[in-house]
């Protein structure tokens, strides 16, 4: 993140969920392999290879399951609320940044291209509802990340496209997906940790990386101590 940034224009900051927020990589590829046993499909290791990295994970069904993609689909969240609740956690460091932002005003939203019943789901355990001031998922908006449109639904009644600048909105997710969707809108993308699905190396002066959730909030208070609470 460049240090001279103006940290008082910044107005929001948009968290991606999963394996930005919240460790569920494990709960998915469990909850996953048991649809694909069924079906006698190869394991997530191997079926994961006709993924199409721009749809989300449920717009894959189809490429993976074939015409048995909505009863698939319906059957893998059946497995995956029974079971994720002892199996995701919150990664280090993110109850601490989200507190920072609190302290400081910035209003705080969640961006996924998840299903919306099983965010809501994890969400009831493991943050409070005060946290965020909204949370979008998959398909409420015209077109999910990496379009700009999910972004542009998540602020609208917040801010004004025409304000959104590297300033004024931060976009924090873990994979490429996430770093296009800022890009394409105009915000600041920061990159956290790896992508779950698909290593990269890009090196892009666009994104700003961080290992952790927990460096990326060193980093801010390291280098807008003087300026934040």
């Amino acid at each position: 993140m460049k240090k001279t940034q103006d940290i008082k224009k910044l107005k929001v900051v948009i968290f991606d969920w999963d394996n930005t927020l919240v460790e569920s990589g494990s709960a998915l590829v469990f909850c996953v392999n048991k649809i694909l046993e069924k079906y006698n499909l190869p394991e997530w290791e191997i079926s994961k290879n006709k993924r199409d990295d721009r749809l989300s994970f449920r717009d894959n069904f189809p490429r993976i399951f074939g015409e048995n993609a909505v009863e698939a689909y319906r059957e893998y969240r059946q497995v995956y609320l029974q079971n994720v609740k002892n199996m995701i956690s919150v990664f280090d460091g993110v109850y601490d940044i989200i507190n920072l932002f609190h302290q400081n005003n910035i209003p705080l939203v969640v961006m996924s291209n998840k299903d919306r019943l099983l965010l809501d789901f994890e969400s009831d355990f493991l943050f409070k509802k005060e946290d965020f001031a909204k949370v979008v998922c998959g398909h409420e908006a015209k077109r999910d990340k990496p379009y700009a449109d999910q972004l542009f639904y998540c602020l609208d009644g917040m801010l004004d496209v025409e304000k959104i600048s590297e300033e004024s909105v931060w976009m924090i997710g873990d994979s490429p997906i996430d770093s296009e969707c800022a890009k394409n809108s105009g915000a600041r993308a920061i990159r956290v940790g790896f992508p779950l699905w698909n290593e990269d190396d890009e090196n892009d002066e666009k994104i700003s990386y961080f290992k952790s959730m927990r460096e990326l909030y060193e980093h801010i208070k390291r280098t807008y101590g003087e300026t934040w609470k």
